[in-house]
Formats: C-alpha cells, structure tokens, sequence
C-alpha cells in the first residue's frame, strides 16, 4: 500500500522553520515551490489560535436596510438574467433586468430592516472576524525534509 503524506494527516511531519506571521511562512512555501520542491509535502501549521473580531463601524436600520437592498439588487439581477433568456425582440430584456433588480432591492430594503430592527439594538455594529496565530510552523513530511532543507538552503 502507498503512502502520501500530502492526504494523511497522520504522516511524520518535522518542522523546517517558524516565523511570527503567515506572510513569512507563504513566502519559505513559495521559495521551495519557485525552486521545484514538490510543495504537495508542505504544510503550514498555525499555533495558539485565537479569533479576533474588529469592529469597523456602528449599523443602524437604515444601514442595514441599504445593505439589504444592495444585496437584494444583485440577487433581482441574477433572477433578471434568468428570466431574460426567455424574452424575445427589442430591449425588453433591459427592462426586465432593471425591474428584476429593483424589485430585489426594495425586498431586500425591507428585510434588512426588518432582521436589524428585530435584534433590539443588541448587535448594533458591523465587524470583520479572523482567525490569527501567534506562530506558523512550515513543515515538510520527514521522508522530504532533508531535501527542503537543502533547496531553502537552511543547512
């Protein structure tokens, strides 16, 4: 039976090098792929894991019904190209995707105001979430680490 450590995670991994961000772990990945490494033998392995969520501004109903209807609009739109298929002669189909996403975008008005106003003021601010870790381990299957060591030059 044949072993690939690239889909089992229960294969011999040591550790080629660690930095303090992501950026310093992609670029060691990329110089091994740019130099022909066989990169499928690679992981990169994130440590002390915590979420961190920024808070990038306050929402008030009427933001939340303006998000609604921009999402409401691109959604109008993709069911006004649907139906536009089957319209046939003249400019109809312009008219049938503008109708389409306005349409979209006075429901989806209405139901972002409607879902914002029903939390009660409890979420009243939109954030971005990320994952982030304290440090990123580069490691190489041990079958291939000798040879990462070499073409990365760390020996």
């Amino acid at each position: 039976m044949t072993h690939n450590p690239a889909t089992s995670g229960q294969a011999d991994y040591r550790t080629l090098a660690e930095f303090p961000d992501y950026a310093g772990a992609q670029r060691l990945v990329d110089l091994l792929s740019d130099r022909g490494f066989p990169v499928e033998n690679v992981r990169i392995v994130g440590t002390g894991m915590r979420s961190v969520e920024q808070v990038t501004g306050r929402l008030t109903n009427a933001q939340a019904a303006l998000r609604g209807a921009a999402g409401g609009a691109w959604f109008g739109l993709l069911i006004g190209l649907l139906f536009s298929i089957f319209v046939i002669g003249g400019w109809f189909w312009l008219w049938m995707l503008l109708l389409s996403a306005l349409i979209g975008a006075v429901f989806g008005a209405i139901f972002g105001f409607i879902d914002h106003a029903a939390t009660g003021g409890r979420r009243d601010f939109t954030s971005v979430s990320t994952l982030q870790a304290s440090t990123y381990h580069v490691e190489v299957a041990s079958t291939h680490f000798a040879e990462a060591q070499r073409v990365a030059n760390l020996v």
